[in-house]
């Protein structure tokens, strides 16, 4: 186990910015989806898996998996956009006989819309305002983390297991 040392005051003043930044982003990304499409960050999260898988469906549990979300989550979801018509319940695999859900034509709108309003509020609240380099080192470091965590949770998942 590595010697754990206390943040300085200047390590807390950058984390506590840090995490101001990305809570501000995430509220201000989050009201644009809501205001310009009428679509919450979770019904965003579910519209772009399915419309990014083959055939725009994929079962449940896929779905669950990808989203990193427990199922009971991914259901209570399901059952809120099957009601705005986003999605459909569908059977899935060669034999027909596994749950799947699939984009409805409304949802397809949905996911292209929002994609496209999505990533333009992206590029203005971020892309626009970083230059080259700080694009770089950010993506740079950005790989770093997710190794370093994905590696961890790999880790965690199968000391579990033993």
């Amino acid at each position: 186990m590595t010697e754990t040392r206390p943040l300085e005051p200047q390590e807390w003043e950058f984390w506590d910015l840090w995490m101001r930044a990305q809570r501000l982003l995430a509220r201000e990304l989050e009201r644009d989806l809501q205001r310009e499409c009428d679509v919450s960050k979770a019904e965003f999260s579910m519209l772009v898996t399915l419309w990014q898988a083959a055939g725009r469906e994929m079962r449940v549990g896929e779905l669950s998996e990808s989203l990193d979300w427990d199922k009971s989550r991914v259901s209570h979801q399901l059952t809120r956009m099957e009601k705005r018509g986003f999605v459909k319940r569908t059977k899935y695999g060669i034999d027909g006989r596994r749950a799947g859900i699939g984009l409805t034509t409304e949802g397809c709108r949905a996911a292209q819309s929002a994609i496209l309003v999505h990533g333009g509020n992206i590029r203005r609240y971020v892309l626009d305002s970083l230059t080259p380099e700080q694009a770089s080192v950010i993506r740079a470091w950005s790989e770093q983390a997710v190794d370093r965590l994905e590696s961890r949770r790999g880790e965690t998942a199968s000391d579990g297991a033993s």
